[in-house]
């Protein structure tokens, strides 16, 4: 199935610029209280998704963050301890199960590496488990 259908477009997704500072990147994370949230250029690439993992080890392993620069160093400085695979718009539902048990969301992207929007592991469970709600109960009918 179409992973369109279960998209969270990107305008009712949290995310960041990698230009944004570290503190303000901070903020939007305060905000908002997820604790993972994709970061694009201001071409709209997706360029990697952030963790509240990865600020802290920004501030404590050695990368020259600090408290005085947080609001000078860009938030796509910090290295991204995680790689949140995307996929294209194109990749079918029964595919993302994979990439879903090691992420909240899966970033999805268009064939340029736009980032569009989200699909949210709630989502993919929810057409799993309806997809084997469907196989039991062609079963049980035979």
């Amino acid at each position: 199935m179409n992973i369109l259908f279960f998209l969270t477009p990107k305008t009712d997704v949290a995310f960041l610029y990698n230009d944004y500072t570290i503190g303000k990147a901070l903020k939007v994370f305060q905000d908002c209280h997820y604790s993972a949230i994709p970061m694009i250029d201001r071409n709209g690439i997706y360029m990697g998704t952030v963790t509240e993992g990865d600020f802290l080890w920004g501030l404590y392993g050695g990368n020259e963050i600090t408290y005085e620069n947080l609001h000078t160093k860009a938030v796509g400085e910090l290295p991204l301890k995680v790689n949140h695979k995307a996929v294209y718009v194109d990749e079918r539902m029964e595919n993302m199960l994979e990439i879903a048990k090691d992420q909240n969301f899966v970033p999805v992207v268009d064939d340029q590496g736009i980032f569009i929007g989200i699909v949210t592991r709630k989502e993919i469970l929810k057409y799993c488990y309806g997809q084997i709600e469907k196989h039991w109960q062609a079963h049980v009918e035979n």
